[in-house]
Parts: C-alpha cells; structure tokens; sequence
C-alpha cells in the first residue's frame, strides 16, 4: 500500500471510529523523565521506529513540534552509550522523544505519521539494521496515550492496510537517555553521508509529498 492510500486510508478510520475511540485529556500528560513542565499547549511522545536518524529527520518537519531529540529509552543499563545499544545487549530501543504543541498536533496525527513512515510489520528490523534497538515501539506516557495506540493498531490491523500484523510493541516510558550531540539533527548536519543519501533522504521526500500540508514553512 502507498503513503497516500495509507493516510486516506487512515483518516477514514478515523472518522468512522470516532465515537468508540478513548478520550485524550493532553493537558493532563506528566512526563517524569523530563525536566520541562507540561500543560495544555505542551506534550510529548517517544516512537521507535529504527534508526533514530530516520525517525529525528521525519518529525522535525512537522508543524506544531517544538523539538525532536533522538536518544534510548526501554533498557536495563543505566547511561548506555551508542556502541553499547548497537550491540542489542543492553534492551534499549533508539527512540525519538517529540515535544509538541497538542493545539496543533493531535496524537493520533503522529501515530498516523508513525505507522506510515515505517514497516510495522518486521520484528526488530527496518531494512538492514537489525536487532531489538531497532524494533518499532510506542512508549506511553499516560493510559490515554495506551488506549488511542492500542485502539489504533487494532483498526488498522483489522483493515489489513498491511499484508503482514503489526509487531509495534507498546511499552511504558521509563527514562530516556538523549543520546551522543553527534546524533542530534544528524540528517540535516550529514546530508552528503551515503547512509543519508540513499535511505533517509528518499524517505524523508515522500514524507513531504504525502504530508505537505502539515509541514513547517
């Protein structure tokens, strides 16, 4: 299935689905792993969804996100290192942490994005880049945030968007660990790299073609 069928896809489900899904109180979000206080005009969602470089260059584009910061989130070692996550020893996923504005962005939208800018449907692997650092994952902040993740992988599951299930696992947020500066806003710091050539950069175009409307100016 292409993007643009996907989200048309999306947004009908949607619609005709919104009597039964959870109601989201954003404004009552508390995120004890970061520092900033939360309100009303403030949220925040953590996806996994393979190499975070990907992920950061993705939403970054999105209007109504204050910021994406890449990092580890879902393991047992405290303070891990890039090179120890990549050993897929150490149960951490390579997540995006997304501060946004809910006024603007609503969650389903970014779950909508999510689910349509990677394959849900390998274990541990988008591409080459294999292993559980790599699974695609939601880390929840909130039972409300549980609820419309659960009840949209279930729908989209349902309507066979995909020919394989869904293995996005849903796991509660727990510390998140940013990772190295040399990580941060990486797409738009290496843009000439071969791996940002040849595999974010195209991603990162049909992105823009299929959501142009919900892109910063």
């Amino acid at each position: 299935m292409t993007m643009l069928s996907f989200s048309l896809m999306f947004c009908l489900l949607f619609i005709s689905c919104t009597a039964e899904q959870p109601s989201i109180q954003t404004n009552n979000l508390q995120d004890i792993t970061m520092k900033a206080e939360f309100t009303d005009t403030t949220a925040v969602a953590t996806f996994g969804a393979g190499c975070f470089w990907c992920v950061e260059a993705i939403f970054q584009n999105l209007k109504g996100v204050y910021s994406v910061e890449s990092g580890y989130m879902g393991g047992e070692k405290t303070d891990p290192t890039y090179k120890e996550v990549c050993t897929g020893t150490t149960g951490h996923a390579e997540v995006c942490r997304i501060v946004y504005d809910p006024r603007i962005l609503s969650f389903k939208e970014l779950l909508e994005i999510f689910w349509q800018t990677h394959d849900p449907t390998t274990l541990n692997r988008q591409g080459n880049d294999i292993g559980t650092q790599y699974r695609s994952a939601i880390f929840y902040y909130s039972d409300e945030q549980k609820q419309e993740a659960e009840f949209y992988k279930t729908q989209i599951d349902k309507s066979s968007a995909f020919d394989d299930p869904i293995v996005t696992t849903l796991e509660k947020a727990d510390v998140f660990y940013p990772a190295e500066d040399y990580h941060q806003n990486y797409f738009n710091q290496n843009g000439d790299q071969p791996y940002c050539a040849f595999v974010i950069k195209p991603k990162v175009e049909k992105f823009k073609k299929v959501f142009s409307t919900r892109l910063k100016q």
